[in-house]
């Protein structure tokens, strides 16, 4: 998810100092604050504290994954939200002149991050480090994700594509 623990603090209504002290096993929360701290995550309380370890099989249901929309760029988590999880991944659709992210922005994901993405449809350029690859439906490309990125789609139609974003694979 690469949240920040001022990102956390700001989703759970939770203070960063307090998720810190939790962090450190400085203390224990209190059940509201776990809850609080799970719903910021977007996990359940269960998958929080890993009383659902059990079960082997992991079900994202089309009517319950999480959307996002940017602009034009709209997304899809296509990997339900597990605790440890190392890789998500997702779909996105980029309407006609739309981009993900911008020029400026930092690397997106934690040192060693790999990056995939295949191309539905469409087409569809990514920008990695200032250098700019196009891939057509079909083309697949895997990258350092913890570089400065973004796609662009520079067509008439819209771009489908599905990311798979492993984190620490490589070392940075």
């Amino acid at each position: 998810m690469g949240l920040s623990l001022r990102d956390l603090a700001d989703r759970s209504s939770v203070s960063a100092p307090m998720l810190s002290q939790v962090e450190r096993g400085e203390t224990s929360p209190t059940l509201a604050v776990a809850a609080k701290i799970a719903a910021g995550l977007e996990l359940t309380l269960s998958q929080l504290l890993r009383l659902d370890e059990g079960q082997h099989v992991a079900v994202s249901r089309a009517s319950g994954r999480r959307h996002n929309t940017r602009g034009g760029h709209s997304f899809e988590e296509l990997t339900p939200p597990m605790p440890g999880q190392r890789a998500d991944v997702s779909l996105h659709v980029l309407d006609p002149g739309a981009t993900t992210g911008g020029r400026a922005d930092p690397p997106m994901h934690e040192p060693g991050s790999r990056e995939t993405a295949v191309v539905l449809a469409g087409t569809l350029a990514l920008i990695v480090d200032g250098i700019r690859y196009e891939l057509p439906a079909g083309d697949s490309v895997t990258f350092d994700a913890d570089l400065p990125h973004h796609f662009e789609n520079d067509g008439e139609d819209a771009t489908r594509f599905i990311a798979v974003i492993a984190a620490g694979l490589r070392r940075s």
